[in-house]
């Protein structure tokens, strides 16, 4: 495992690598998808997950349900540095014949447990899931990454009762609060009030944890919750580490011309 501070380094490069992506195709989410970036390396980087590049659909593998399907860019980024698949496959994203869709697809691309992109029903899966392996025995995990603006549906809190009420102990909701949506604030949308108190409210441990800070998130990963689902509140920056992109609704799904690319990856620190 390599320490945290090169693992910030390590963040930087995929944040890079999701920036190139969304130039060349073109189109995507640049927001949320850099928002999620830490809260991926503190699952794949740190032994929290286990996973195998080499047996994607091994059986005793944890699961990772990106309920916010549209940030996935931020997830093959570091699925292909890992080595699920070839770098290189980075740059076709949203291209005809490309493995790599606008939206996961678990039947197309080695890593990922479910396809995701009509919000509020990954989480939903993924209590499912957690609640099938709990039946088969096993001590596998599930998370689940949902986005503040999905939580706006009502299925992501009928997932939350299930999954206190049927004490689904292996599963972990992690919220990317950046507190906004495609087309302004949360507040503005929809508020959604005191997220820790309504979780706590339906039977989960509850964490809030600075989004970025990738030691602090391994850490929450660990807080016990024996008998209960784990929720952890990710406080982050919409369009992180790309100054003008940052706190900005209007990259929620807006892909940069070159002039922003270029000025992004001057910033990221590629050249």
């Amino acid at each position: 495992m390599m320490d945290f501070e090169k693992q910030k380094e390590k963040a930087r490069s995929l944040r890079a690598d999701v920036v190139k992506m969304l130039y060349l195709a073109q189109s995507g989410h640049p927001g949320g998808s850099l928002s999620i970036v830490d809260m991926l390396m503190a699952l794949y980087y740190n032994d929290v997950m286990k996973v195998d590049p080499k047996n994607p659909k091994w059986e005793g593998r944890d699961r990772l349900v990106l309920s916010k399907g549209h940030a996935c860019p931020a997830l093959y980024a570091v699925l292909a540095d890992l080595g699920f698949f070839p770098r290189e496959d980075l740059w076709h994203l949203r291209q005809l014949h490309c493995h790599l869709q606008g939206h996961p697809d678990m039947k197309k691309t080695p890593g990922i447990d479910m396809n995701t992109g009509s919000l509020g029903q990954g989480v939903s899966v993924a209590g499912g899931m957690a609640m099938a392996l709990k039946k088969k025995g096993g001590n596998q995990k599930v998370y689940a990454i949902v986005g503040d603006g999905e939580i706006q549906e009502g299925l992501v809190w009928e997932a939350a009762m299930s999954a206190a009420h049927y004490k689904l102990d292996n599963l972990t909701v992690m919220l990317d609060w950046n507190g906004l949506q495609i087309d302004g604030s949360n507040d503005e949308v929809m508020s959604i009030g005191d997220v820790m108190a309504k979780y706590r409210a339906f039977g989960f441990e509850c964490v809030e944890v600075d989004g970025h800070d990738i030691e602090a998130l391994v850490k929450a990963l660990h807080t016990p919750h024996e008998g209960k689902p784990l929720f952890l509140c990710c406080k982050t920056s919409k369009g992180k580490g790309v100054s003008f992109m940052e706190d900005q609704f209007g990259w929620h799904g807006k892909a940069p011309s070159k002039q922003d690319y270029e000025a992004a990856m001057k910033e990221l620190g590629v050249e």
